[in-house]
């Protein structure tokens, strides 16, 4: 016991201390093993938000343009000549003698209209003829009687002169009836409804019986005039196309086409160039094409729709891209292209014609410029850059490994070489 009388603190023994001391140590040990991881996947952290931070991006290479671009465009078939026929006199169709698809010669009867009434006017203004023939007449013969009585004592100069040009008033009215007959006479043959050319009757919309007009819908007519029957020229076509302004250049004298149409699969037909409107439609940016096409085996149809396929010499100088690569930005269009440093320079160029999925640049880049293919709006000049391959079996085309990695391989997205067998442009 101690002065105090208390007990003194039992002490710990050398084993102990020794458990305590490595309990500490393991203690420090976990406490310092887990500062040190947390500070390393805080630096693996901070080192994968930098690597995202750079764009991946795959690059390809401009391409030589096409030898040859084709083109396809909808067109429409037409007759070389086509006529609807009207009724030129008011009546009743009397009888009709041809039915749509006949084969007429130009002249031959298609109807008849009767017409009681023209004939009337056609029966009175031929007496109106003869009365005036005969009044001439008789003016006449007494004109001649007081010439021979001129210079006399029986008749004065006033009397002859007046009888004179009686006889010249009834002639004039002689020339007038005269007029008047042939006038109803032309209406007469309109009676007759005939072809004027050789060719189809491809509508007739006459029926025994039914009124004709040739009022054309007046105030004094009912219904409205309509074509009685419409005949075709189908010995040649007209085909109409209308040529984008991008393609406008393809329009010559030279120009032919093949047109093919639904009804007959695998068939062509030869088209040459006729003429052109040289203008274009402000709504569609268009210039209709007029090509001819030969049709002596009465195949080819008016009003058929038809495909029509150009082929256009190209310019293998000239370098295209795909449409993807270009952006448009307020300093114009760009496209982005990496440097030997892999970052982004963005390159003003100048665009030409649009082939469909790729299109040609006139200016602004080179045939071994590393153009970034579908680039982001994001990127920025002189931004750092990974350069990726192609996603596989999508876009993987002649283009399967990156610079950045060292195998040797050819980043791009398009074949090498000679690229143009394949690609001669687009149909649309």
């Amino acid at each position: 016991m101690t002065a105090t009388g208390e007990n003194p603190p039992p002490r710990m023994s050398g084993r102990a201390r020794l458990y305590v001391t490595l309990g500490g140590v393991v203690v420090a040990a976990i406490v310092a093993g887990g500062i040190l991881e947390r500070r390393i996947h805080v630096s693996h952290l901070k080192d994968a938000a930098q690597d995202a931070a750079i764009p991946r991006v795959q690059v390809i290479l401009p391409q030589k343009g096409p030898k040859t671009r084709t083109l396809d465009l909808p067109g429409n078939i037409s007759a070389w000549y086509q006529a609807p026929i009207f009724a030129q006199v008011s009546g009743y169709v009397q009888m009709w003698y041809k039915d749509i698809g006949a084969k007429v010669k130009a002249g031959e009867i298609l109807a008849t209209i009767d017409t009681p009434g023209l004939d009337a006017q056609y029966a009175a203004s031929k007496a109106n003829f003869d009365v005036a023939m005969a009044r001439y007449r008789l003016a006449q013969i007494t004109a001649r009687r007081w010439r021979a009585l001129q210079g006399t004592q029986a008749v004065s100069q006033q009397e002859v002169d007046v009888q004179a040009a009686n006889a010249e008033v009834n002639q004039a009215e002689v020339e007038a009836a005269r007029h008047e007959v042939s006038r109803y006479a032309a209406l007469i043959a309109f009676k007759q409804i005939v072809a004027p050319f050789d060719g189809v009757v491809t509508s007739r919309l006459a029926d025994v019986g039914d009124y004709v007009n040739a009022g054309g819908g007046d105030v004094s007519s009912r219904g409205n005039a309509t074509e009685l029957f419409s005949v075709a020229d189908v010995h040649r076509m007209r085909v109409f196309v209308s040529v984008p302004q991008d393609y406008a250049d393809i329009i010559s004298p030279r120009l032919e086409g093949d047109v093919s149409v639904p009804q007959y699969p695998g068939r062509v037909f030869k088209a040459k160039f006729l003429a052109t409107a040289k203008a274009f439609s402000a709504g569609t940016r268009t210039v209709t094409t007029e090509l001819v096409v030969d049709n002596d085996k009465r195949e080819l149809w008016p009003d058929s729709y038809a495909n029509v396929h150009f082929v256009a010499p190209g310019d293998p100088d000239i370098l295209i891209v795909p449409e993807g690569a270009l952006v448009f930005r307020a300093q114009g269009m760009q496209v982005a292209v990496v440097d030997a440093d892999d970052r982004i320079r963005l390159r003003n160029v100048t665009v030409g014609t649009n082939l469909g999925t790729k299109v040609q640049v006139l200016a602004g880049i080179g045939p071994k410029d590393r153009i970034v293919n579908n680039p982001s709006a994001g990127l920025l000049e002189g931004q750092k850059v990974y350069l990726v391959g192609a996603t596989p079996g999508y876009n993987d085309a002649g283009a399967t490994a990156s610079p950045a990695v060292d195998k040797g391989d050819d980043v791009r997205a398009m074949p090498a070489g000679d690229s143009n067998a394949g690609d001669t442009g687009v149909r649309q």
